[in-house]
């Protein structure tokens, strides 16, 4: 396959080092061009003696400045761009002539950079959720104007891409989203007692600490079923969501005449990111390979929606449409990270969220200058309540 470039937002995080795994099992078939970072230089600069990209980001001013005076007689004096500031990931993005952007940042930082690349016509494989959740009528809208490509890197939705390839979409009778419960879907005590790190500690995935809570609270499961739907362009009804604990089973399509197509294999999200980067083709992956023979069983069961709030809040949220994602997204942000800072518990994430919802005045196909204001009215509201009301 000839050679394609890549740029990766969020280079350091979860998503960003299993990419980078991948390239670099890919025997020269790939090259890096971008690559970003919050504030975490080291990893950055380990990154970039190795992948040697054109042009980094990185969001922290005092990070920035520090990488700056240390590697300003290296890398930077061989022409390495350094970004900085609120423009930081959208110049990257942009910069020279990707083939392909990964969006491995979390939250609404990373719409501007995917909007400019949609608008650039590139492919955007996409883990960034939020950008999707806010601005999902826009993106997919963008996408389509100017021929642009999304292709899914959750594992939920690369599944579904899967088994949707090569299907007539008017053949489609629901998509089955699966979701392993986290893991407090078994537990019988007292939720709001629970610790940060029991949340984080999730039976079979390793991800990203927000994407890890959110999975703890269901939130997850309501936030992909919205990213579902506009991917996808199926309506909310057709998608069903089905607790599985094992993880195995990462979604499924049933087709009109009773047809059912799953995509399995263990849970490991080197798989869905390879696709996302080598897509149409497949190589392959180091990944453990699945047998038959060592499930004795495989569960599946409704969601709890009274033990887990956050699902019916997001599909509530959703059904209402307009700017209600967009403040789901940014106030659910805001709680998960009070929450992981222990300011707040977990059983105060939905209710953060559910009140900050039933304050927000709803707008109707908002364009992009809405949407942002929506994200930071949410913030700040979501902010206030915690100091308010449910700060320890």
């Amino acid at each position: 396959m000839p050679i394609k470039k890549i740029t990766i937002l969020g280079s350091t995080g979860s998503i960003g080092d299993s990419a980078l795994k991948v390239l670099s099992s890919s025997n020269g078939n790939f090259k890096v061009l971008g690559l970003s970072t919050e504030s975490n230089i080291q990893k950055l600069s380990d990154q970039i003696k190795k992948f040697k990209p054109s042009s980094v980001a990185i969001i922290n001013e005092k990070a920035h400045e520090t990488f700056y005076k240390k590697y300003k007689n290296s890398w930077i004096k061989e022409g390495l761009k350094v970004y900085s500031g609120a423009n930081a990931l959208e110049k990257v993005a942009t910069e020279g002539d990707a083939d392909l952007l990964l969006s491995g940042v979390v939250g609404a930082v990373g719409l501007p950079p995917l909007l400019a690349s949609l608008r650039l016509g590139r492919t955007v494989a996409l883990a960034n959720k939020e950008a999707l959740i806010m601005a999902g009528e826009l993106v997919t809208e963008t996408a389509k104007k100017f021929n642009a490509k999304i292709l899914p890197v959750d594992s939920e939705h690369s599944a579904m891409f899967q088994c949707l390839e090569g299907q007539n979409g008017n053949e489609v009778y629901k998509i089955i989203l699966t979701a392993s419960g986290g893991p407090f879907y078994r537990f019988k005590g007292d939720l709001s007692k629970v610790s940060v790190e029991k949340a984080l500690a999730h039976p079979n995935w390793v991800m990203g600490k927000k994407i890890t809570i959110d999975s703890a609270t269901l939130m997850n499961k309501g936030l992909e079923k919205i990213e579902a739907h506009y991917l996808f362009n199926v309506p909310f009804d057709k998608i069903q969501i089905v607790i599985h604990p094992q993880s195995i089973i990462h979604s499924a399509v049933e087709f009109i005449d009773g047809s059912i197509l799953a995509q399995l294999s263990h849970p490991d999200m080197c798989l869905p990111i390879q696709y996302a980067l080598t897509y149409p083709q497949r190589r392959s992956c180091p990944i453990k390979r699945l047998e038959f023979t060592e499930f004795k069983r495989l569960d599946f069961e409704n969601p709890d929606f009274h033990k887990f709030p956050c699902l019916r809040i997001a599909l509530e949220a959703a059904k209402s449409g307009g700017t209600m994602p967009t403040v789901l997204s940014a106030a659910n942000e805001i709680a998960v990270y009070a929450f992981l800072n222990k300011k707040i518990s977990f059983t105060d994430i939905p209710k953060v969220v559910e009140k900050t919802l039933s304050l927000h005045k709803k707008i109707i196909h908002p364009d992009l200058k809405a949407i942002l204001t929506a994200d930071l009215w949410a913030r700040n509201n979501a902010e206030e309540i915690i100091a308010r009301e449910v700060a320890h």
